[in-house]
């Protein structure tokens, strides 16, 4: 386009000049509005891969481990292997995790809290899914959870423990749903020491076997403070964002370097937990090979320089809780 003070005057012709160059038509100029530019592209659609990713599946480990641990201080009470209740008591906790990280994935994105994330983007933010879609997906998986503990209560006849199961699949939707989630209000970490630690871990065993032994309550403990380990990884990482969205969680109502202490007791208090048991399970000892995970998980906390580091320090802190799990059973049944 020419300059508006080179164009010919009213009346007068443009002369051509032959420069034995192909001449080429003007670029058109995007549609829109000339004063906003060019309309933004629509995102793209989600792929399997991005479904996959909002499952968030390195929290995975969260879920096996007070099933392992449950599992083996049955195996204390009774020596016969329950495995159908045990592989059920794994499909609760597990569609339970996934449906769980769904609904925060949708809540969190219709509050627009996730468009301050620093780590992987959300289904629900980056709009490559309707957020009508994620919150259906959640449903499912919350759903799956709840036919996968009535089949338990079916076949315990523990009939009182459907209002456990009620319990639990409360305490994942309001974490960040409704008008007050308390995920919001830095009490999501006590609520998954209880749902994640004691409620997973004395609920596996009480089904399998109607008691709970002291090892059971040990595990459960150990598993709980673990689980609020990752957690606390995880708003340590979002901790300046989560102060401009206004996301009260611990990390941001007691800082960076609070948190960082307290995430360093939770992942070795477990480990002191481990040495008492194995002062009469010998092989509790190894649940120390544990630390080859939990050693560097901490000095990441400790010495990261740029948020999205956190997120190596939560997948190590998930690997320490299976690890410990497996060893803690492996105590207990060996």
């Amino acid at each position: 386009m020419q300059h508006p003070h080179d164009e010919p005057a009213v009346g007068s012709l443009p002369v051509a000049r032959n420069t034995g160059k192909k001449r080429t038509p003007p670029k058109r100029r995007p549609s829109g509005n000339p004063q906003r530019g060019p309309i933004a592209a629509p995102p793209a659609k989600a792929t399997a891969r991005d479904w996959i990713g909002a499952a968030r599946l390195r929290t995975l480990p969260l879920a096996i481990t007070p099933v392992l641990i449950g599992t083996g201080a049955a195996r204390l009470v009774d020596e016969q292997f329950h495995w159908v209740l045990a592989l059920a008591c794994l499909a609760v906790a597990v569609f339970l995790q996934i449906g769980v990280n769904f609904a925060n994935d949708y809540s969190d994105g219709v509050r627009g809290t996730d468009d301050y994330r620093v780590g992987p983007a959300r289904l629900t933010a980056s709009r490559k899914a309707k957020p009508r879609t994620v919150l259906i997906v959640a449903l499912v998986f919350f759903a799956l959870a709840a036919v996968a503990g009535l089949a338990i209560v079916i076949r315990s006849q523990q009939w009182w423990m459907l209002l456990v199961g009620a319990a639990c699949v409360a305490a994942a939707w309001f974490y960040t749903g409704g008008k007050r989630p308390y995920g919001y209000a830095g009490f999501g970490e006590l609520f998954v020491f209880v749902f994640f630690g004691l409620v997973a871990t004395l609920g596996t065993t009480w089904v399998q076997v109607e008691e709970l032994p002291q090892e059971a309550w040990f595990g459960a403990v150990a598993a709980g403070l673990l689980a609020v380990a990752v957690l606390l990884a995880n708003n340590l990482r979002d901790i300046d964002q989560d102060r401009v969205a206004g996301k009260r969680t611990l990390s941001v109502r007691i800082g960076k370097r609070a948190t960082q202490v307290l995430f360093t007791l939770l992942v070795l208090v477990p480990f002191a937990i481990a040495a008492f048991l194995a002062l009469v399970y010998p092989i509790a000892w190894l649940t120390l090979l544990a630390l080859l995970a939990a050693l560097p998980a901490i000095l990441i906390v400790w010495t990261y320089r740029a948020p999205r580091e956190l997120v190596v320090a939560l997948s190590l802190t998930s690997l320490t809780s299976v690890g410990y799990g497996a060893f803690l059973f492996w105590a207990f049944v060996g």
